[in-house]
């Protein structure tokens, strides 16, 4: 009878080891691009746009596991996780602001999903939010006539935009003097960028951001990634949808050569920005970058109709001028 019962529990051991096994492996393969900081191929990119999800997978894989008495596979797996984790973890405990006593200043970037999303919507917004910079992306001449319609050109007077077909039109609109400038590298859709003047004389130097996403282009969304300005003075401030998350090594490097994210700054690093609707899982994509000489004192997402993205506000404190 022992010898009867011995070889099915044996086999079923081997399975649920095997089941447990190659999930950890897939994990340890993630982790492994995220630590060494490589984005590797427009597979890759979208894998790791899905960091906190794979993270959560992997505690839940992890305690399994640990049920399971696979002692290898659980410390494994929480070890990663534990790693993972703490790449994940300032996006929730925000950071301490500087002294900034100058000029306020409110950013409200929106893509506008090949000029889909609801125009009145999106003025309305630019209205109750007091928004002083609009930076809009996929914005269509129809899509401009229709917030122009809206009262958009009372609330924003100045501009540097190109208003196109289909998804490459992209602009700024202010309340405050805009004089167009030539800040990003080159790029397959429109990244306009502009010097604004604010009433005390002080100035920012602008760029609304939209580089080709790396699941369609990967070469030419990490060159125009690179492409954009670095901090310089004056203060400069990028918004947009840059079609990455701060899991992107990219990203991070362009971070890391002295901007903050709006969102990170003040812990709401995972409020997600695209899609609208829960499938595929929301990631955020979409993000103000600033000069880390400015002050984050608002960081919101709004759900816009007719759009497949969030918009994204932060209403920020610019350095007095000197």
């Amino acid at each position: 009878m022992v010898d009867t019962y011995e070889a099915p529990v044996r086999h079923r051991n081997k399975f649920v080891t095997v089941l447990l096994a190659v999930p950890a492996i897939l994990l340890a393969a993630h982790a492994g691009f995220r630590f060494l900081g490589f984005d590797g191929n427009r597979y890759v990119a979208a894998a790791l746009a899905l960091t906190p999800y794979v993270t959560a997978a992997g505690l839940l894989l992890g305690l399994v596991a640990l049920m399971s008495r696979r002692w290898l596979i659980a410390a494994g797996t929480l070890l990663l996780v534990a790693g993972l984790g703490l790449g994940l973890l300032p996006r929730y405990l925000g950071d301490e602001q500087p002294a900034a006593d100058g000029p306020a200043l409110r950013v409200l970037t929106v893509n506008m999903y090949f000029g889909g999303a609801d125009p009145r919507t999106i003025v309305d917004l630019v209205r109750t939010r007091a928004v002083e910079v609009l930076s809009l992306q996929e914005v269509t001449p129809e899509a401009l006539r229709a917030m122009e319609a809206a009262g958009l050109a009372s609330l924003l007077p100045h501009r540097v935009l190109r208003a196109e077909p289909g998804a490459s039109g992209s602009g700024l609109l202010s309340v405050h003097p805009l004089t167009e400038l030539d800040l990003a590298g080159p790029s397959t859709l429109a990244q306009p960028s502009a010097r604004l003047t604010m009433p005390d004389g002080s100035s920012a130097e602008l760029v609304a951001v939209h580089p080709m996403p790396p699941v369609e282009e990967f070469a030419a969304w990490r060159s125009e990634l690179a492409g954009l300005p670095r901090p310089a003075a004056p203060v400069r401030i990028l918004a947009g949808d840059f079609n990455a998350t701060l899991d992107h090594t990219a990203f991070r490097e362009l971070i890391g050569s002295g901007y903050a994210d709006t969102a990170e700054e003040l812990g709401r690093g995972f409020l997600p920005t695209w899609p609208s609707g829960n499938f595929p899982p929301p990631v955020t994509i979409d993000h103000v970058l600033v000069d880390r000489r400015v002050a984050v004192r608002d960081h919101q997402v709004f759900h816009v109709p007719g759009g497949d993205h969030r918009a994204v506000y932060a209403e920020l404190t610019l350095p007095r001028r000197k």
